[in-house]
């Protein structure tokens, strides 16, 4: 049923939309005129339902084409510094003074000096890149103490997520200092206090563009924002690190913040075999939609009177943590919405792309005790590109895992 629909061959005028009005039917048996008539009748544009999508699919396709277009356009943008003439009109019959590129002033007066010109410079791009680097530099954090980390979070046979912790503050780490160095470099590179690399030149061309430079991303997390996006993102993520340094682990993970999401997993899995003193191997998770719990726990949005940050879930009214397994905030659904009446998923909103998922609770346990009921499995990803590759842990660069969600329709639909 996945790839042949015998309704096609058994209705008569069959919609291949989602009606007939569409004007994508089967035809019945024609002639060869008749089938170049039915061609030539066809819509000149073709819905997403004739494909099997949903409306909202041409939305992506324009945003991707309009992306496609910005990207062409900003290889032809010239970086070169310009010089604008900006005429002045002073009050009649006054003195006018014309100021030159140079700084020199020349007085006229009278009519004469209706009209001033003045010559303002635009900043080159090497002033627009040192503005953004110094912009970034002051907002980025210091590293994290990991001699202090490992000292509050001792490795602990039941406890993996104190060695996840660490883990996660060392990769942060590691990003940090390539961000901080590489604008600092950058900064004396444009100064003329030092040499100007290709590595460096690719830096700057990326801040000036507002891209994520490529040598950042080799040690960053996947990522597919633009750059004030990306360093909102860093920024949010150091932070929810931070609050579970200084206050304990909290008892909603914000599972987009990981860099290594596949060991947070592990470390939750490795917990529960531990505690049930079972082979982990026969264990896996299932998967609980927890849209019940407030809110502002799924979102992390602060309700208490400490200032948060978006990417902390300890400002979130109070959840306490599941005895097993753990409770994941953070997701987003891409062509489908989870609709909390009826607890399964339903048809996307029109024009609405990403909607937000609520709380998922993560419940490790033996395979053989899974429930059965109709679901789909639905792939996670780290970022919308939906593809990755393969690393040297055998594990995916963006997939994560497949999570169980409720749905009364066929899996196939989605």
């Amino acid at each position: 049923a996945t790839y042949y629909n015998p309704n096609l061959v058994t209705q008569q005028q069959y919609s291949l939309a989602e009606t007939a009005a569409d004007g994508y039917t089967a035809p019945g048996c024609l002639d060869h005129k008749g089938y170049t008539d039915y061609i030539c009748s066809l819509p000149l544009t073709t819905p997403p339902a004739v494909f099997g999508l949903h409306d909202n699919a041409d939305i992506t396709k324009d945003l991707q084409e309009s992306q496609l277009l910005l990207d062409s356009l900003l290889l032809t943008q010239s970086s070169s510094t310009t010089s604008a003439a900006v005429p002045s009109k002073p009050a009649g019959g006054r003195r006018a003074t014309a100021v030159s590129s140079t700084g020199a002033a020349a007085d006229a007066a009278g009519p004469a000096a209706a009209v001033a010109v003045s010559t303002v410079k635009v900043k080159s791009q090497d002033d627009v890149i040192a503005e953004v680097a110094a912009g970034i530099l002051g907002r980025l954090p210091p590293n994290f103490d990991l001699e202090a980390a490992e000292a509050a979070y001792p490795q602990d046979y039941y406890n993996s997520m104190n060695t996840v912790l660490v883990q996660e503050l060392g990769r942060f780490n590691a990003l940090l200092t390539v961000v901080r160095s590489s604008l600092v470099a950058l900064d004396q590179a444009c100064k003329g206090l030092a040499l100007m690399s290709s590595e460096l030149d690719a830096v700057g061309r990326a801040l000036f563009d507002g891209k994520v430079p490529a040598l950042w991303l080799r040690r960053s997390f996947p990522s597919l924002k633009p750059l004030g996006g990306y360093v909102k993102e860093l920024l949010e993520r150091v932070a929810f690190f931070t609050d579970w340094l200084k206050q304990g682990m909290p008892s909603v993970f914000w599972i987009s913040g990981f860099f290594f999401t596949q060991a947070f997993l592990t470390g939750a899995k490795q917990n529960y075999a531990r505690k049930c003193k079972l082979p982990i191997d026969t264990i896996d998770f299932d998967f609980e939609v927890m849209d019940a719990l407030p809110e502002s726990a799924a979102t992390g949005a602060a309700t208490s009177g400490r200032a948060s940050m978006v990417g902390s879930s300890y400002g979130a009214e109070a959840v306490q943590p599941p005895a097993d397994g753990v409770y994941c905030r953070g997701l987003f659904l891409e062509g489908a919405r989870w609709d909390s009446t009826t607890h399964e998923l339903a048809e996307s909103q029109p024009k609405v792309l990403f909607t937000p998922m609520p709380i998922i609770w993560m419940v490790p346990k033996d395979t053989s005790t899974f429930k059965q009921y109709p679901n789909y499995n639905c792939p996670l990803y780290k970022t919308a590109e939906r593809r990755g590759v393969l690393s040297t842990t055998g594990h995916s660069t963006n997939f994560v895992l497949d999570i169980r969600i409720p749905t009364s329709k066929d899996p196939a639909h989605w």
